[in-house]
């Protein structure tokens, strides 16, 4: 049992481990409100898996291709954001790329994403060393549009309810910001921070927004989920039994259980200067799958809507 506290109450909730996949970068949860299930990836293994709470059975759909982050695809399969370009996937194997190699004489190394209303996919690069780039891919051909650049680390994203508001994470800079969002056209505008964590913290990293317009951002270092009201003050927090917590997603038939992502990679290995003062280099970091039942529900995610094309976009 773990505690998690509420500005109005504190209150006993249960942490359950749904899966120990041994994931070393476990991340980008999605759940799948026609089948029930909930499909998520380990980032630097290539594995994709499906977990099915029905059963409690977590399977393997997919290995190969590093996935840093993806979406349902309405027209079959998946939209997914890897380390060597964009493309459908059909598992076990079936791939059409819609871009491949390099984009504006970068390499295309993809970390979070999120499909939106209209059918497009958003995700972000991340680089060792060098800042990453927000883009754009709208149906029905991919075309891009860089939307951020010079970010740290591209990761997690979410839209409010009223679709008026997206947020975007860095998690170098510890801070979620938030734009104004143009549903019509995909136009992100009027930047602001919405959260900036302070050192002693984790760093925040995969996140989603709930039905009462509320952020929940993992933090990796921090063992932790947060969750921010609209004005960005912390509401709660739950705990878990690993330090990296990486990503969450709101699941379950009344979209009321939330699951949580972690990663073991990093164990053993030096500090590498993100991790907050006091942090405990002996505590497990991870690599299993969570769930947590709550008294707070979230929302649908959005699909991604691409054909599937005959021929990938290749270095530009």
């Amino acid at each position: 049992m773990v505690l998690f506290v509420n500005r109005k109450r504190e209150s006993k909730i249960k942490v359950e481990m749904v899966a120990d996949a041994r994931a070393r970068v476990g991340e980008g949860p999605v759940w799948d409100q026609h089948r029930q299930v909930l499909y998520w990836s380990d980032i630097r293994t290539g594995r994709f898996f499906e977990f099915n709470p029905s059963t409690g059975v977590n399977s393997k759909l997919y290995e190969g291709e590093w996935i840093g982050g993806f979406a349902v695809n309405r027209r079959g399969g998946f939209i997914c954001a890897t380390w060597s370009g964009l493309g459908l996937l059909k598992p076990p194997k079936e791939w059409h790329w819609i871009h491949r190699g390099t984009l504006r004489s970068r390499r295309l190394q993809f970390n979070d994403t999120i499909a939106d209303p209209r059918g497009r996919f958003f995700a972000g690069t991340i680089y060792d060393g060098a800042p990453g780039t927000l883009y754009r891919f709208d149906p029905p051909n991919g075309d891009v549009t860089a939307m951020i650049d010079g970010v740290g680390i591209c990761n997690g994203m979410g839209f409010s309810p009223d679709l008026k508001t997206m947020y975007f994470t860095d998690s170098t800079v510890r801070t979620i910001w938030a734009f104004d969002y143009n549903v019509k056209n995909g136009a992100m505008t009027r930047k602001r921070e919405f959260v900036k964590l302070p050192k002693t913290d984790g760093i925040p990293d995969g996140m989603t927004v709930d039905a009462e317009g509320h952020v929940w951002a993992a933090l990796w270092f921090g063992g932790c989920v947060v969750r921010f009201d609209p004005d960005g003050k912390e509401e709660r927090r739950i705990q878990f039994p690993v330090t990296q917590t990486s990503s969450v997603m709101f699941g379950g038939k009344d979209l009321n259980e939330l699951y949580v992502t972690s990663a073991w990679i990093g164990t053993g290995d030096s500090p590498g200067g993100l991790e907050p003062s006091g942090y405990d280099y002996r505590a497990h970091r991870g690599g299993e799958l969570y769930r947590v039942k709550l008294d707070v529900q979230g929302k649908p995610e959005f699909e991604a809507d691409f054909p599937w094309l005959k021929s990938a976009r290749r270095a530009e």
